[in-house]
């Protein structure tokens, strides 16, 4: 990554360094007005309706330090992913960052909610109140980690906020985000979406010389470079410590008076920024959060920008001159929520899009069209539209599946699946079905979904997915299973329509994909798909199928690291063009 060297200007030419700053993105430089500074009388939400009951396996500091505890309750439930959907990639993370408002955490928690879909292993919000920031974090969904009380505990009109499922480091509690840390200067709180592909290598330097960690999350690495930093003033810190990183990182920092965005030059991950009726300002991973807090979308953060926001209003700088984005295509396909604009489009339409390309190009007689729910819903409209055959819900997804269940000492066959997914006979029996669904990653849940089709009565079963087959791993931020397990690097189409058992099988062709992108194709990661790395992977770990279910939480440090597979030595790098 070409960098500013700003991490070696002293305090004395702080001045120049800002200025200098400014001028290597001139067009990201804001004209917005000074932020107010929130009164009683600015227009707020409600506070929300929240039960008021103790969630188990949450973490309350009020300090200017460390808040990050070793303690992990041992009466904790966990998924357990035999019931869930394991044959998809994981989403990664969620992050919020509040700016002005005095109900800063309640916005942050509805926001976070917005964001659950992004992960759902443990939540956290941390305030600022006094000069002094304040953290509540716990294992689980957003509404079993706060509630009424909890966010009494969290005054302030600052905020942000992280959901997690974990891309690097164990589901402990010690490790759900954001994390908050004192040093000489003040305190500084953080939450991470993405993953440091060098995160191994950065981690030992520091520990070399006398760093000590309290986690085994990558994020951790950020305050500690945050910590021994020599730059003037604070957002310098960072800028000198995102220097160091390599890989996908949206950030945002919270310090006794500043807000800080921060987005890594590829732009891997979405960031986007809006703005309350009463000035406000947000930060958030998806337009979708924005909405609910009834925030204005604005734009998004710029790949390789740092956004600074205090009671001076809102100012814009240039991380490092960066080469042109490479944004996750998956965001599109299956992560974020339809009713969000990422990356400057919209996502339902997207998917709308690639369920016609998939009936125009891949055709089949049928009868009847239906989605694997949730996620496959919006391509199947369109499949189904363009085909001009009826779109009918012949999938049924329970949303009241817990986290654990007693399987019947008569084992039920393809129990996980039925628990989730129920078929519809009316719908299917004697028909031609067309099944959308937006990938297949190992193959398993497919093979069950197909036979639960058929044993439905359905006549024939033509699966339809609205991607590309998925042939490498991701190392930037998504959980996916190690490339030997990857049913398309495996086997081909037809291998795999045999596998899964259905009488069809078509993909979304990659060209297909880039012209319905249009100019912007350029500027999305397809590494998944072609194997082609932006960025090289060298170090970063993978988990293999099925390993670790909860991360550790029952197990050894030793046995964790027997659950993971280095990632290949040799990687194709694919060339950008670096625009200085």
């Amino acid at each position: 990554m070409a960098s500013t060297n700003l991490s070696r200007l002293s305090s004395s030419s702080s001045t120049s360094s800002i200025q200098k700053l400014r001028l290597l993105c001139p067009s990201h430089t804001s004209s917005n007005p000074a932020i107010p500074r929130p009164s009683p009388s600015s227009k707020t939400l409600l506070k929300p309706l929240l039960s008021i009951n103790n969630s188990r396996n949450s973490s309350v500091t009020v300090s200017s330090k460390n808040p990050i505890s070793d303690f992990i309750s041992s009466g904790a439930n966990y998924p357990d992913d035999r019931f869930f959907d394991s044959d998809k990639p994981r989403e990664e993370c969620g992050v919020v960052g509040i700016y002005g408002d005095p109900e800063a955490s309640r916005l942050c928690y509805l926001a976070l909610h917005a964001l659950q879909h992004r992960g759902q292993e443990g939540a956290g919000i941390v305030t600022v109140n006094g000069g002094v920031l304040q953290s509540i974090t716990g294992v689980g969904l957003v509404s079993d980690v706060f509630n009424e009380t909890k966010l009494d505990q969290l005054p302030g009109d600052s905020a942000i906020g992280h959901v997690r499922y974990s891309t690097a480091g164990s589901s402990m509690l010690k490790n759900v985000q954001p994390f908050v840390a004192g040093y000489r200067f003040g305190s500084v709180g953080v939450a991470h979406n993405g993953n440091l592909v060098n995160y191994k290598a950065l981690r030992a330097k520091l520990e070399d010389n006398g760093s000590i960690f309290n986690t085994s999350s990558d994020t951790e690495v950020v305050l500690h470079l945050i910590a021994i930093s020599k730059a003037r003033p604070f957002f310098l810190r960072i800028v000198d410590a995102c220097e160091k990183l390599e890989g996908a990182y949206s950030l945002v920092f919270l310090t006794e008076d500043k807000l800080v965005a921060v987005r890594d030059p590829f732009g891997f991950r979405p960031l986007v920024m809006g703005r309350r009726s009463n000035g406000a300002v947000v930060f958030a991973s998806e337009t979708c959060a924005l909405d609910l807090i009834e925030a204005t979308y604005e734009r998004e953060v710029r790949p390789g920008e740092v956004v600074v926001v205090d009671k001076d209003g809102v100012q814009s700088f240039c991380l490092m001159s960066h080469p042109e984005p490479k944004q996750c295509i998956f965001e599109h396909i299956y992560f974020a929520m339809p009713n969000s604009v990422v990356f400057g489009r919209s996502v339902y339409e997207s998917r709308r899009m690639f369920g016609e390309i998939l009936a125009t190009g891949s055709p089949v007689d049928c009868d009847v069209v239906i989605a694997v729910p949730d996620s496959g819903v919006v391509a199947a409209l369109g499949y189904a539209a363009k085909a001009g055959v009826p779109f009918q819900q012949g999938l049924i997804r329970s949303h009241y599946v817990g986290r654990t269940f007693i399987e019947p000492s008569q084992k039920i066959r393809d129990f996980g699946v039925k628990l989730k997914l129920a078929p519809v006979r009316g719908v299917l029996e004697g028909k031609r079905v067309v099944v959308v669904d937006d990938s297949i990653v190992r193959g398993t849940t497919s093979s069950k979904i197909v036979r639960l089709i058929k044993e439905a009565g359905a006549k024939e079963v033509h699966m339809r997915i609205a991607s590309p087959p998925i042939i490498g791993s991701c190392y930037y931020g998504v959980d996916t299973p190690s490339s030997e397990e990857l049913i398309s690097n495996r086997m081909s189409v037809d291998q795999i329509k045999e596998f899964i058992g259905s009488d069809s099988l078509a993909f979304l062709p990659m060209d297909s994909l880039k012209k319905l992108m249009g100019d912007d194709s350029r500027n999305y990661c397809y590494a998944c798909f072609s194997g082609k790395y932006p960025v090289e992977p060298g170090e970063i770990k993978v988990k293999r199928v099925g390993d670790f279910v909860d991360d550790g939480l029952n197990g050894s440090i030793d046995s964790i690291d027997g659950g993971w597979v280095q990632g290949p030595r040799i990687q194709k790098v694919e060339k950008v063009a670096d625009f200085r």
